[in-house]
């Protein structure tokens, strides 16, 4: 079954984005599909087995211009993510009338950061709107990404004098006493996603300088205990593995002008009792109380590998 699709109303900046380099996005796409993709001046032509398959394609390329037009670009890892989720569900792609949406940070290179998927987008809206935001949900969803980018670009327009980021120290049974080193050098492995999203934003030198300075702060969950944090935006990583006595001393630690990010995958436990998360609780005890916003992550929002959303849709078909 063929059918042509009338790009002329198209704007030339997205006409040349939307195959990609040596039309890597049609090849992708086609990965994906059974359909073969044609592209002749102002006209796109599909060949596919059925209807079906063809209104998923162009739901593909209908979300692939919306993009571009928003953003000027589509990246790669972009389109197989369109596809994963036109596969299973084409009406759970961006619809064509959504209003643009602004960045949330810009990296030192200058790339803008946007929101990608829904849930993303009611993030950085809470980002706006909410002073603590419990934002859970599988691996791969960028939320401790997008955290860190929103405190580094509120700290750049000077609205908070200090970020701090902190996650539980102890998972897997294996306590930081028996890792070599100082407590830093303990601490460093744990942390590691939130220095690679800093040195992104910021640079590792300015990361560096800035943290001796103690203007970013980075440590365990145990050093906030007694503390009021004033003028800052607070992330706390892996809050999954917090206990329940551990998420409510760190939920009492918030002070003036201070707005706090918690993050966590509740299907990555490493407490012995699972029952106990501190996330868990949290999510249930403080569901409905004003300033306080809680979003939900799931399969659809992975952004990291496009592996990832198939490994996470396996493991859950095995688990069922």
């Amino acid at each position: 079954m063929k059918t042509q699709l009338d790009c002329s109303s198209l704007p030339f900046d997205v006409l040349v984005a939307l195959p990609g380099t040596h039309d890597a996005n049609f090849r992708e796409i086609e990965k994906n599909f059974p359909v073969k993709i044609f592209m002749n001046n102002q006209t796109i032509k599909l060949d596919g087995p059925d209807q079906t398959v063809l209104d998923q394609v162009q739901s593909v390329l209908d979300a692939m211009v919306q993009s571009i037009a928003a953003h000027h670009e589509i990246e790669l890892d972009e389109v197989s993510r369109l596809c994963f989720l036109a596969a299973r569900d084409k009406d759970a792609l961006p619809a064509g009338d959504e209003e643009e949406e602004a960045p949330i940070a810009r990296t030192r290179n200058g790339k803008l950061i946007y929101p990608k998927t829904p849930h993303q987008k009611e993030l950085a809206k809470a980002f706006q709107n909410a002073k603590i935001i419990f934002a859970s949900g599988v691996a791969g969803t960028g939320k401790t990404y997008l955290s860190v980018a929103h405190a580094v670009d509120q700290f750049k327009k000077e609205k908070i004098s200090r970020i701090i980021l902190t996650r539980p120290a102890v998972e897997a049974g294996e306590s930081l006493g028996f890792l070599p080193g100082d407590m830093q050098e303990k601490v460093d492995p744990y942390l590691r996603p939130l220095y690679d999203a800093l040195n992104e934003m910021l640079g590792a030198d300015t990361v560096e300088r800035l943290r001796e300075k103690e203007i970013i702060e980075i440590a365990p969950l145990a050093f906030m205990r007694g503390r009021t944090l004033n003028d800052c935006i607070v992330i706390l990583d892996e809050a999954q593995n917090t206990t329940r006595a551990q998420m409510k001393m760190f939920l009492t630690r918030m002070g003036k002008n201070c707005r706090m990010i918690i993050n966590g995958d509740v299907s990555q436990i490493d407490l012995i009792r699972k029952a106990d998360s501190g996330l868990i609780d949290a999510c249930n005890i403080l569901k409905g109380i004003d300033g306080i916003e809680m979003i939900y992550f799931d399969q659809t929002d992975v952004v990291r590998n496009p592996l990832v959303q198939k490994i996470i849709e396996r493991y859950n078909e095995y688990s069922e």
